[in-house]
């Protein structure tokens, strides 16, 4: 039987110890590799031209160029590479702009390590990797902003009531694991609607199209129940 290969992971983090640190724990863990390691985010820059990882784990603060500017030209020139932010900074501003440049996710240096596997694992797969804190602060932030702002002239993108339904989860953090154990559909589904619902919203990831959603008021400020009711805007939905 086949096995998948591993998830490439680029480090980039101008702190050595903190780097090898990583580097060796991932190397523990049999689908995982280390593509390269940068100390600076020009480094960065340049090992993801040169290996094209699937994922890079990037710092913030980092000299000669900065991981937010580094993360922007790497999504430039290579969209399909996830970028994951890790980092000592749980300012806000600090994590709208690394979602603005195009992150996959953000995480604080103070995770566990079999949080940040995962975090990883999921990265590669196309979800965000966000930690529960940091999810908070977008969906409290754009609720704000839903609620202060007038409503937007333009005509709501039509979604149909299934990519409605997935929509509402993944402005929950829910994983494409969870939605389709909700929704009762196939897991490979759920990616199809999400990729609908990015190509629709004209978004890059599953972050920007929560706080998109939730922004435009596309969705419901509740999150479904397990059994996945549908938003109240038509009729059932169907795979």
């Amino acid at each position: 039987m086949s096995t998948a290969p591993p998830v490439r992971v680029l480090l980039a983090d101008d702190h050595l110890l903190f780097r090898k640190g990583i580097a060796s724990l991932l190397s523990e863990e049999p689908d995982f590799e280390i593509a390269g390691e940068a100390s600076t985010g020009r480094e960065a820059l340049a090992k993801a031209r040169e290996v094209v990882p699937d994922v890079i784990l990037m710092d913030l603060s980092m000299p000669e160029m900065d991981g937010l500017e580094a993360t922007r030209r790497i999504k430039e020139e290579m969209p399909a590479v996830r970028i994951v932010i890790l980092t000592v900074s749980d300012d806000d501003q600090d994590l709208f702009a690394a979602i603005r440049n195009g992150a996959q996710g953000y995480l604080l240096k103070k995770i566990e390590p079999r949080a940040l596997f995962s975090a990883l694992r999921g990265a590669a797969r196309g979800e965000a990797s966000i930690s529960h804190a940091m999810a908070g602060k977008i969906l409290d932030e754009f609720a704000r902003q839903a609620q202060s702002t007038t409503p937007a002239l333009p005509q709501k993108p039509v979604l149909t009531p299934r990519e409605q339904e997935v929509l509402q989860f993944v402005t929950h953090g829910r994983s494409n694991k969870d939605i389709a154990a909700a929704l009762d559909i196939a897991e490979n589904t759920v990616k199809n609607h999400l990729k609908n619902i990015l190509e629709k919203l004209h978004l890059e990831n599953r972050v920007q199209a929560a706080a998109y959603a939730l922004r435009k008021g596309l969705v419901e400020g509740s999150e479904p129940p397990s059994g996945g009711q549908p938003p109240k805007q038509g009729g059932p939905g169907r795979t």
